[in-house]
């Protein structure tokens, strides 16, 4: 809902090269237990938190959605963090906090965080929450 419809793709570009989505990191995901599952989905969703905690000026976005989307990404790692042992998220995922660092360096600092750079990080972020939701997902169907 918050997408201003850019066409320029040279940013898309930029993404790619420096973060590239970590579609190897969901498929080892996808392998592990219930728990590790749970602990990598609630690390995206801190992550993802952390990102649009940085400076979003010159974003195009309503300044209350935007901090209603940041609710409900915290209410739900809270939640989904309620479910795991005290054993399953003790570690974090060091590739998928490199990779979500490399957004915030290569791509919104490097940009000068401008409404461009947040656009592609809205993009990335819309996808991480899609994979995550079949992560999860996948919960609900084998158990």
């Amino acid at each position: 809902m918050q997408g201003n419809n850019s066409t320029n793709t040279t940013g898309d570009a930029e993404v790619k090269s420096t973060a590239a989505f970590p579609y190897d990191l969901y498929s080892q995901a996808s392998k592990a237990s219930a728990e590790e599952k749970l602990g990598f989905t609630v690390q995206i969703l801190e992550e993802a938190a952390a990102l649009f905690e940085e400076d979003h000026s010159s974003a195009s976005w309503e300044e209350r959605t935007l901090e209603d989307f940041l609710n409900v990404v915290t209410q739900q790692a809270d939640g989904l963090r309620s479910c795991i042992g005290s054993h399953g998220h003790k570690k974090k995922n060091k590739k998928l906090h490199m990779y979500f660092k490399r957004l915030s360096r290569h791509v919104l600092e490097q940009m000068g965080h401008s409404a461009e750079a947040w656009e592609l990080v809205r993009k990335e972020i819309r996808d991480h929450l899609t994979r995550a939701h079949l992560l999860v997902s996948s919960l609900l169907t084998t158990n």
